[in-house]
């Protein structure tokens, strides 16, 4: 009985993750319309978010952190 259980639960297991290497998971061009729609952003202000993003640009440019240089004045 328990053999058969764990062969159960082992196909139950195998048979997922196999099928999943034939999914194709790349967005087409003409699928990325859709998704870049502004509907699809979680930003409830984006005009908020794109100054908070300035800012911390500006504070962290000598590190890079959002991947723009300068020495962390913001003047750039």
């Amino acid at each position: 009985m328990t053999k058969i259980l764990l062969r159960f639960i082992f196909l139950a297991i195998l048979c997922p993750m196999i099928s999943a290497c034939g999914i194709e998971p790349w967005v087409q061009p003409y699928e990325r319309a859709h998704l870049a729609d502004p509907i699809m952003s979680s930003d409830k202000d984006p005009v908020a978010s794109a100054y908070i993003s300035h800012v911390y640009e500006a504070r962290e440019g000598a590190r890079g952190a959002e991947g723009s240089g300068g020495g962390g004045c913001g003047c750039n």
